[in-house]
Formats: structure tokens, sequence, C-alpha cells
């Protein structure tokens, strides 16, 4: 025992493996231990203390060599992702391309944000409005009003999208109608408008086909459904309504003959 402690004793010394044997055991055991001799650990200590020592004293110049490479380099900014069918908002094509769709999309729908101009319907009118679904789309007046009830149930972009592809049908100047086209189909078409219609596959599949190359009747079967949707749907409801009824009570009193 005495000659294995001197034995480790010069491994610890010279940093060297060394066997070890435990309990005495008659059937030796033996496991090789590399010890790290003290000296050696404080060096290491010491050439970390003097790297970081080192990368501090450079430190100091490297802000000023970023601040060259900055100016000789300068880097655009760039937005965040769209999360929409376009490519990175930082494109300058896109952002043109954005430019040109305000400027398309304000001209365009200047007409259908607000409720349109028009007299103060008669009497006779608003009692035509309940013969048909279509005399009421005819109105002007009968339009606003039903177009103000269908913003209390939520749906008010059914006849948004009606309105915009009844204009976009009116538009003459060929150079003008992708523009358009694209915007009507940003608006009310693509899944992550929150002014989405409710079209059926068929239906949607043809629109985006016809995306391709739009033209004047791109929108003709959408526009069609959702008509058709307003007259068995909200319709009947509209007839029904307080807004309609106070209406029609209102015009009866004013009215001379009564």
């Amino acid at each position: 025992m005495w000659q294995w402690a001197q034995g480790l004793a010069r491994a610890c010394r010279h940093g060297r493996a060394y066997p070890a044997i435990y309990n005495d055991q008659i059937e030796e055991e033996q496991e090789m231990v590399c010890l790290e001799p003290m000296g050696s650990e404080r060096m290491e200590m010491r050439k970390r203390q003097m790297s970081v020592q080192q990368e501090s004293a450079a430190g100091g110049t490297a802000p000023a060599q970023q601040g060259q490479l900055g100016q000789a380099n300068p880097v655009r900014g760039t937005n965040a992702c769209c999360f929409c069918w376009c490519c990175c908002c930082s494109c300058s094509w896109n952002e043109d391309r954005d430019e040109r769709s305000r400027k398309v999309s304000y001209d365009f729908k200047e007409g259908t944000t607000d409720c349109e101009d028009c007299p103060k319907p008669t009497l006779e009118e608003v009692c035509s409005w309940g013969q048909s679904f279509d005399k009421l789309m005819c109105s002007p007046a009968g339009r606003n009003s039903f177009r103000q009830f269908l913003r209390t149930e939520f749906s008010e972009e059914n006849m948004l999208f009606w309105l915009a592809c009844d204009e976009f049908r009116k538009e003459t100047n060929k150079s003008v109608i992708e523009e358009k086209a694209r915007v009507v189909y940003e608006d009310y078409i693509s899944i992550l408008s929150p002014k989405e219609v409710s079209l059926d596959s068929r239906v949607r599949e043809s629109i985006n086909r016809n995306m391709q190359e739009p033209n004047l009747h791109t929108f003709d079967d959408a526009q069609l459904q959702i008509y058709t949707l307003m007259q068995r749907d909200s319709y009947p409801r509209y007839m029904n309504s307080p807004a309609y009824k106070n209406l029609l009570n209102t015009l009866s009193e004013q009215s001379p003959e009564s």
C-alpha cells in the first residue's frame, strides 16, 4: 500500500494516469485515474484570463469598424411580411404595386364606401320593394335601406361586393381592368380579407382561374350567387324588420292621401 501511495504521488506531480486499488480486494479491480496537477490548473486559468483581457482590449475598436462598414454598405430596413399571397413588403416592386393599388382602390371604392346619394323615397316606391327583390335592388334608396339593415346583421359585405362588381363591369379602360379586378379579389374573395363573401368552391376556383387574365366578366358567377343569397336569406327578414315597417309607417303618415 505504501508503494502504491508513493506511485500515486509521483503520478500527481507528472500528471500521469495511475492504477487505483479498492478495498484490498484479492481480485484486483483496477481503474486508470487521470489527475491534473494543481500547477497545470492555475496555468489554464491564467491563459483564460489573459485571453479575456485581450478580447476586451480589442473590443474598443470593433464598434468603429462596424460603423465604417455600416456607412460603406447601408442596409435598407425591412418590414414584416404580409402573410398573404404577395411577397415581402420590403420589396421595392411590391411597394410600388401597393401604392398603385391604394390609388385604384380609392377611386374604385369612392362610390361604394358610403351610402348612395339619392332622393327620399316615396310611399309608392317603398311599397314596391315588398313586391320583389329586383325592385328593391333597382332603387338607390332601396339599396341604401337594405344595406343599413345588412349592417345590423354583420353581412354588409354582400351588398358591398355586389355594388363593387356592378361598378367593375362599367369599366371601359382596359389598362386598369386587371388592377381593379385584383382590388375586388383582395377585398371580397381572398380568404385573408375581413370582408370575404361566402362562395362555393366551384365559383371560387373559377375566379382563381380567371384572375390569370381578368376581364369584365370575371366575377359574374360570384355576383349572381351573392345576389341569390341575399334574395333568399336576408330579403325576407328585411321585409319583416322594424326598419322597413317604420319607414313604411312614417311615409304613410306623411302622405297627403292619409
